[in-house]
């Protein structure tokens, strides 16, 4: 792995989220190569086109409401690239990444993580310096 390093979100970037709130059982979902798992209470997340779950106690601690039904990440990341290819244990299950990829990290000891491409992660964030 390479040194870990803070990043900011970009100001322009921002989700469109609505909590899940059903009174349905969990559900399941399939992506980033693995089965992930979506619960009352957790947080259905479009980014950009890019739709996912993020658990509720993870959204309520880093992102901060822009105007109804869209957020922002307000909360700094921690980032390194990924040096050979593996898989990530997220809140919602697991994310495969390749070499190159990016393992992010919403606690600076590497716990609270997540895998995207370093195409998407430069998109998303800037070096907070």
């Amino acid at each position: 792995m390479s040194t870990l390093k803070r990043y900011r979100s970009r100001s322009q970037n921002f989700v469109v989220a609505v909590q899940f709130n059903l009174d349905i059982p969990e559900f399941t979902y399939n992506k980033w190569g693995a089965e992930q798992r979506c619960k009352r209470g957790d947080w259905l997340v479009d980014n950009d086109g890019d739709v996912y779950s993020v658990d509720r106690e993870v959204f309520a601690r880093t992102y901060r409401l822009r105007s109804p039904g869209v957020y922002v990440k307000s909360s700094r990341v921690w980032g390194e690239v990924a040096g050979q290819d593996g898989s990530i244990a997220t809140k919602e299950g697991r994310s495969h990444y390749e070499k190159g990829d990016y393992l992010v990290y919403n606690n600076e000891d590497r716990s609270d993580g997540y895998a995207m491409s370093a195409s998407k992660f430069a998109s998303l964030y800037e070096l907070d310096e």
